[in-house]
């Protein structure tokens, strides 16, 4: 099988396509013909070993000292399952899926276990719309929910709104009955609005945090606010929650965690197939759609990391592993 592998940390021409033996099916898995996957932000990161703060030695004992444990990047995917283990009785072959590996998602061929973060691709989603959805849309909705612990009526500030995450974070927010206010360049307000957003604040014309703000949830995707700056635009009892968090963050939460006042909220998502069910529901009532910024064949896998990298994408960079038959 084809599949994106990289031997070594660096920059997106570390990345080569080879063919590899496809994986053995182990007992409770699925095997899962890729159609789709994306290029997240956690795959640049893991490729360049680009961990944040304080991650930089956890990250590299975790994925590899030295050189990637794992050769083959990809978390989203959505494809076709081909064979089941005699196991398995959650899918069948010719069921449409997808889902959140992990791993291996940019490979022609994908197994993983039929518990896993994998669910039924709904009719009238395509594979690349799928494979848009669990990175963005699972972090979005267990830190908006699980987190931060947002309510309706409450008001919300997503900073980096029309990002990989943000771009959900601004639609489940407004789904959960919030008020929703993005942040993005001003050329991305009208996606924002276009998301749900009740208002866009453009962070290249100044300050977008301002004392009196009283935001119940301030959600940073892209690691560009502090809890000192974030602290006069929260609400006495407001949430700070930074996707992309260090040491300072780290004691933050640790010192605001028994108090009733602001508070720092930190932590990292599992991902579950509940969850995944539960974006699929969002989307069935009109209050969530993937947001594809743009789709590169397998081949130009280098230009689609370079894209992701920049930081100034809109949505979900995706890259297609099998053409649609």
């Amino acid at each position: 099988m084809k599949a994106v592998t990289y031997s070594k940390y660096g920059r997106p021409d570390v990345l080569r396509i080879e063919n590899l033996p496809v994986p053995a099916l182990k007992s409770g898995h699925v095997m899962v013909q890729v159609h789709a996957s994306s290029v997240s932000t956690a795959d640049w990161r893991l490729r360049a070993a680009a961990f944040p703060g304080i991650m930089q030695v956890p990250g590299r004992l975790m994925f590899g000292i030295c050189a990637p444990r794992h050769p083959v990047l990809g978390m989203d995917f959505a494809g076709t399952v081909t064979q089941v283990a005699p196991d398995v009785t959650a899918f069948k072959p010719g069921d449409r899926v997808f889902g959140f590996a992990g791993k291996g998602g940019h490979a022609e061929y994908l197994p993983i276990h039929e518990t896993g973060a994998i669910t039924r691709l709904p009719e009238g989603l395509s594979f690349a719309e799928g494979a848009a959805l669990p990175f963005g849309g699972l972090s979005a909705l267990v830190f908006l929910r699980d987190y931060a612990g947002l309510q309706a009526g409450q008001k919300v500030l997503v900073i980096g709104g029309s990002g990989g995450v943000g771009a959900y974070a601004v639609q489940i927010a407004r789904a959960m009955g919030a008020h929703v206010t993005a942040v993005g360049s001003e050329e991305n307000h009208p996606l924002l609005t276009s998301l749900g957003a009740d208002q866009a604040r453009d962070y290249r014309a100044g300050p977008y945090l301002f004392k009196g703000d009283d935001f119940d949830v301030i959600l940073d995707t892209v690691g560009a606010a502090t809890f000192d700056q974030a602290k006069m635009a929260l609400a006495p009892t407001g949430v700070f929650v930074p996707l992309n968090f260090g040491l300072p963050e780290i004691m933050a939460a640790l010192l605001t965690s028994r108090t009733n006042g602001q508070r720092v909220k930190i932590g990292v998502n599992e991902d579950r197939a509940a969850d995944l069910q539960v974006l699929v529901n969002m989307w069935r009532t009109g209050g969530l759609r993937p947001v594809i910024d743009r789709e590169y064949p397998m081949e130009d896998v280098v230009a689609a990391h370079t894209h992701v990298e920049s930081r100034h994408r809109k949505g979900a960079v995706i890259l297609t592993i099998r053409e649609a038959a």
